[in-house]
């Protein structure tokens, strides 16, 4: 009976994927993808959702931070292909293009902003910092990225470079005023 259902929903929607999705979706499943898209729930504060979101990076951070090279810069990745799907299955439910109850997407962009900085409150407040200003302003190609690309990757996308342009000013800083 699920082949079948798969089948009848197919024939409505173009995509597969798509329909693929909305079946097995159940409510448990929805609320399962909006909690982790809200980032627990952060994303619904009713006054800078992205800022609680971007904490909510700074405190994973905190538990990733030990890991070896490798497996940390495997786990950024894993978390950010994640936070994509994540992103791209509650617009879906939400029916809206990057709704700010999204936070998932900070918690990525500050975990890239923080990454190979040393473990100290002065550069964790700097990337916060930089990253939000990043993040607000959204300089090329981090607006483009969020008008232009389709779904999770559009959301995450720009949160990403913020983290980037964070991390590198945070880098030659660290290199050139304090190494």
């Amino acid at each position: 009976s699920h082949r079948f259902l798969l089948n009848l929903m197919s024939r409505f929607l173009q995509n597969r994927l798509i329909s693929a999705t909305i079946i097995l979706c159940s409510l448990p499943t929805r609320k399962l993808f909006l909690t982790l898209a809200s980032g627990f729930g952060l994303g619904y504060m009713p006054v800078a959702s992205g800022t609680w979101g971007s904490l909510w990076g700074v405190a994973l951070y905190f538990a990733l931070y030990r890991l070896q090279l490798v497996p940390y810069l495997v786990t950024l990745f894993a978390l950010i292909f994640l936070s994509a799907w994540i992103a791209d299955q509650a617009e879906r439910f939400l029916g809206a293009k990057d709704p700010g109850i999204i936070v998932i997407d900070e918690v990525v962009g500050m975990l890239t902003a923080l990454t190979f900085l040393p473990i100290t409150w002065e550069w964790i407040l700097a990337a916060f910092l930089l990253f939000r200003l990043f993040d607000i302003w959204k300089p090329f190609p981090a607006r483009w990225i969020q008008d232009h690309v389709p779904g999770g990757w559009g959301v995450v996308g720009d949160d990403i470079m913020a983290g980037i342009y964070a991390n590198l000013i945070l880098q030659i800083a660290l290199r050139f005023l304090w190494g």
